[in-house]
């Protein structure tokens, strides 16, 4: 597809698809090619709002899109219960997909996007935007060329304070969003901490969580909690916080830690991994810190500088263009979100049970 614009059509046009939207705007080998929603006035916002072309059509039916349009790929920006649903259609049909995250909200659904994808010969790519700020990129530098030695062990997390997205609406409704937390923040920093880690398989899984703030009427303090709709007649059936342990086959393993609530200081996204060599943290302000000894047996900090943290959903979004315009190589594959959704999947499993879940 050299020297050819990358038709996109845009399942999704909420918050996020607004974000993704304004992201293709800027690439110029790009074409928005039509957009799709429940509520086509969402799309006539997203064109008023972008300056996109007036004459964008606009679809209510992702189907019939799909069908009546000449497109190379979809982007797909649905509640979660959705994302199979939509990506499977579209991969039959001989399109590229770019989803957001969760890949899925069972692992079978996420075997059936892989399966899809393969048998297609298309590009499936679901959002990681942490792999593509600039603190990620300089691990991941920094430990491929060897001098984190072997990681071993680690822990991650998003906490907040106060900051459950969409109350009431799909976010906290279980049959369209998976799960509360977990899968919603989870998806981000686990990813972060497989990739860096080389992305080993993971093996097995224990969890607990709790639904402690679902009446709690405080305010919230968070950005990241305007994403979905509020509904005060809606339903809050999915976790504010999940802990849980992460097993790999390689030996290693990891902590995790998310809430939508939780009476902590304030919100923080982290990731902190320990090599034989080195360990490190990586920090939710663009910054990172690695933790390890000099040739004398000194123990050393060091505070690189990063740069910018950059954009990762608009780098992500680059990239997936790049991989079907110019062959770019990919840094995800299906199989990595499959094992992501299990792991989500029998950490709610294990949440239930109170005992490990062994993994296939």
């Amino acid at each position: 597809m050299k020297n050819k614009k990358l038709r996109i059509g845009s399942i999704g046009v909420g918050n996020m698809g607004v974000y993704h939207l304004n992201a293709h705007a800027q690439n110029k080998n790009v074409e928005i090619a039509a957009l799709c929603d429940l509520k086509p006035e969402k799309c006539e916002d997203a064109i008023i709002g972008l300056k996109l072309d007036p004459n964008i059509p606009v679809y209510t039916d992702f189907k019939e899109m799909i069908e009546k349009e000449k497109l190379d790929a979809v982007d797909i920006c649905t509640s979660n219960d959705f994302h199979s649903i939509a990506a499977v259609y579209a991969l039959e049909h001989g399109l590229h997909v770019f989803c957001e995250k969760p890949d899925a909200v069972s692992p079978e659904e996420a075997e059936m996007m892989k399966a899809a994808s393969e048998k297609a010969g298309k590009v499936l790519m679901v959002m990681r935007n942490n792999r593509y700020y600039s603190n990620s990129q300089y691990l991941k530098q920094y430990i491929e060329d060897g001098n984190a030695g072997e990681i071993y062990c680690g822990r991650c997390g998003w906490i907040r304070r106060r900051g459950i997205p969409g109350k009431g609406g799909w976010f906290t409704t279980k049959a369209k969003s998976g799960g509360g937390p977990l899968i919603d923040l989870g998806v981000h920093m686990i990813d972060l901490s497989i990739w860096l880690m080389g992305n080993p398989k993971p093996v097995s899984v224990s969890g607990c969580t709790f639904t402690k703030f679902a009446d709690n009427q405080a305010k919230s303090d968070s950005e990241h909690s305007k994403f979905g709709e509020t509904n005060s007649d809606g339903i809050f059936d999915v976790e504010d916080l999940a802990m849980g342990f992460i097993r790999f086959d390689n030996g290693a393993c990891l902590q995790i830690e998310f809430s939508w609530a939780s009476n902590i200081e304030e919100e923080k996204r982290f990731v902190e991994l320990r090599g034989t060599k080195a360990g490190f943290t990586w920090n939710d302000d663009g910054t990172c810190g690695i933790w390890t000894e000099d040739e004398d047996g000194e123990l050393t900090d060091i505070k690189p500088d990063c740069g910018a943290m950059g954009d990762g959903h608009a780098r992500a979004l680059e990239h997936f263009t790049r991989i079907v315009l110019d062959g770019a190589e990919k840094d995800y594959v299906p199989e990595q979100g499959v094992n992501m959704i299990k792991i989500l999947d029998a950490i709610y499993k294990s949440a239930v049970t109170g005992r490990e879940v062994v993994l296939d």
